[in-house]
């Protein structure tokens, strides 16, 4: 079993035992089960999610960090929501502005949209946590 806590900078989201977690991380998503080497990675924006007696539950995070030591994990994050707290509508009008500026600066380098890609991530985990998958 792990020890879960998911904190954000308003309040301690999740702290449950768990058999299992996904994370998005900036080197794509990591798998953690019990006794997991120790990792401490960045968050991407993207689903979260945790199995506990069969049953999976998902949030949409922003950016953060993961930090795994023994058979405790812990997230801190500045977001971290599920699906009833979501807002729908913002979230499609943050993907689509994220969209449009994107479009616009085609011209510029990786780094330069970083920024936008990043909130394009975040707005489309929302929209997938929102959607049930």
């Amino acid at each position: 079993m792990l020890k879960l806590e998911i904190v954000t900078p308003e309040k301690r989201v999740l702290d449950e035992t768990v058999d299992s977690v996904t994370v998005p991380t900036a080197t794509g998503e990591a798998g953690i089960l019990p006794s997991h080497a120790p990792l401490i990675s960045a968050l991407k924006p993207g689903v979260l999610s945790y199995s506990n007696k069969g049953a999976t539950t998902k949030f949409a995070v922003s950016g953060g960090f993961v930090e795994v030591s023994g058979d405790r994990v812990s997230v801190m994050t500045d977001t971290a929501e599920t699906a009833d707290e979501i807002d729908i509508e913002a979230a499609r009008t943050e993907r689509s502005d994220a969209e449009k500026a994107l479009a616009s600066a085609a011209s510029a380098s990786i780094e330069e949209t970083e920024t936008i890609r990043e909130k394009l991530d975040a707005s489309n985990a929302r929209l997938a946590i929102a959607a049930g998958k």
